[in-house]
């Protein structure tokens, strides 16, 4: 696969009341092939210099590097977070044909 045609698979944790919203909007709008939702983790983090506790679900989004720019700017209109967490990693290994079927369905 080309450089332009890589599969991402990108990491954004989100309130659980706006998990299957967001999900749904990724995969309707052709930004992505495929979102998993996990639906209860809890996250620990520094925020405005206090220590933070929150339930959240993690979306697991299958993309491509050539969509990653539309569906980051997405997810941040989408998320009701100031500073979202999304983090994009390459897919180095896996199923050609679904590998294949991600390319298909997220549109270029």
């Amino acid at each position: 696969m080309g450089e332009d045609k890589e599969v991402l698979v990108v990491l954004c944790t989100v309130p659980p009341r706006d998990a299957h919203r967001i999900a749904e909007a990724l995969v309707e709008e052709r930004l992505a092939a495929c979102v998993n939702v996990l639906p209860a983790l809890t996250s620990y983090y520094r925020w405005e210099g206090k220590m933070q506790q929150d339930e959240e679900s993690l979306l697991l989004i299958k993309t491509t590097s050539d969509a990653y720019g539309r569906l980051e700017r997405r997810l941040k209109e989408l998320h009701p977070y100031s500073v979202p967490e999304i983090l994009a990693l390459p897919v180095r290994e896996g199923s050609e044909d679904y590998l294949r079927w991600v390319l298909r369905e997220v549109s270029p």
